[in-house]
């Protein structure tokens, strides 16, 4: 069986960088932060204060007060970008068969802030009785934002979400490629949203150590690869990409951003929370990927690297790549988008595809910002190009995208320049 080309002709966003695509490329362009002091609620008694919120969002301008009723801010971002990405992609929906077009769109987490609000009201009235929302269960689930988009627009293909922790969008975008070659589907709308910048979240991962505490300096607080780096900064957002069958994409004269190449994934089998020390999991993934799209290490020019900026996770992953990549890593440009917008968990994926995607349609490297000094760690090897504080134009053939998540979940993605 021939395998069907995928490209991508949509794009869609709101993150803490800005409000769409063109603006947070800008900016993540400029080396600019997204993080500062929490808004959502107040912070004040937690070890963390900051985050990377999305900014200037008024659900009231986008949605009506019945869809607002039903919609956890987490859904909400996703539509908004779903939509920004539809409209970008130029689909005209009258002229497509619906039966083959799905929505694959993920969240590590989904509605926790309707949890909390619902069972805090709960145990605050339950002397009257048990008395929830009606939209309680509906609002909060981790499927529901694919499940909206896809009714929205009436797209009857495969329809579902992807949970596994932070890889959750890059594993939907890695099943929307693979169904679309696979010649079940036309197009996929794909990506992640997420929004946990809540009480609960901030305080679960404070009472993990697993978030920065440098609440002094929000804006310089996510520094991969700097010795000083103590945690990462939650971030909030959702971004959406349309996958397309190529001559599909053709034969309606679309916009191609890039081709996706392959995708990869694997478990660590080590630890609930931690990578593994050596980076038995993040080195199969990126030989999975690289296999998958039938490519060999020498032609990746750029790797959007998970980069967390936690103490442990940064070494094995950087270790890893040493690993696969061997000499040509030398060569390579390596950059962690997140030290500008913050780790959006299972919205992380899609996000940082979306910014790898650019990078080779504009042929130049987003930075890592915030980098100080480096570690004493021998397994971070500073002779490396992790791109730092500062964007550098370049060459950019094809690409990978990095994500890894709790449970030991792996998943990465291959972009390359479209070439008829």
């Amino acid at each position: 069986m021939e395998l069907k080309r995928v490209v991508v002709t949509g794009l869609g966003a709101i993150t803490p960088l800005g409000n769409d695509v063109q603006t947070t490329w800008e900016n993540a362009l400029a080396g600019k932060s997204g993080a500062g002091p929490i808004t959502h609620f107040d912070a004040s008694l937690f070890k963390t204060q900051f985050a990377c919120e999305v900014k200037d969002f008024n659900p009231a301008d986008h949605f009506d007060r019945k869809e607002i009723r039903k919609y956890d801010r987490y859904s909400q971002l996703a539509i908004k970008a779903a939509k920004d990405a539809m409209e970008d992609s130029g689909l005209d929906l009258e002229k497509e068969n619906l039966d083959r077009i799905g929505v694959i769109f993920s969240a590590g987490i989904g509605g926790i802030k309707t949890f909390e609000d619902e069972v805090s009201e709960y145990f605050i009235n339950k002397e009257k009785g048990p008395k929830f929302n009606p939209f309680f269960i509906p609002k909060m689930i981790a499927d529901i934002a694919a499940g909206h988009i896809s009714m929205i627009y009436g797209l009857r293909g495969p329809n579902y979400a992807t949970v596994s922790a932070c890889a959750s969008s890059t594993n939907a975008i890695v099943d929307a490629f693979n169904l679309i070659r696979l010649g079940k589907v036309n197009a996929i709308v794909t990506g992640g949203a997420e929004a946990t910048i809540s009480p609960s979240a901030v305080g679960g991962f404070n009472a993990m150590h697993a978030l920065s505490t440098r609440n002094d300096d929000p804006q310089a607080a996510s520094r991969p690869f700097s010795a000083s780096r103590d945690g990462f900064v939650i971030g909030e957002g959702g971004t959406a990409l349309i996958l397309e069958e190529l001559q599909h994409a053709i034969a309606r004269g679309a916009t191609i951003y890039a081709e996706v190449a392959g995708g990869g994934m694997s478990a660590d089998a080590y630890h609930l929370t931690a990578s593994h020390p050596e980076g038995l999991g993040a080195k199969l993934v990126m030989r999975n990927a690289l296999e998958d799209a039938e490519m060999t290490p020498d032609q990746i020019d750029y790797i959007n690297v998970h980069g967390t900026s936690t103490p442990v996770g940064d070494i094995s992953e950087s270790r890893a790549i040493l690993d696969v990549f061997g000499e040509h890593s030398y060569k390579l440009n390596i950059s962690s988008t997140k030290s500008m917008t913050g780790h959006l968990l299972g919205g992380a994926g899609a996000l940082e595809a979306m910014l790898t995607i650019l990078a080779i349609r504009d042929q130049v490297v987003p930075p890592t910002i915030n980098f100080t000094e480096g570690d004493e760690d021998p397994d971070i090897d500073y002779r490396l190009n992790f791109t730092f504080n500062k964007a550098q134009k370049r060459e950019i053939r094809a690409a990978l995208s990095n994500t890894f998540g709790f449970g030991g979940h792996n998943a990465s993605v291959i972009l390359k320049q479209y070439n008829k």
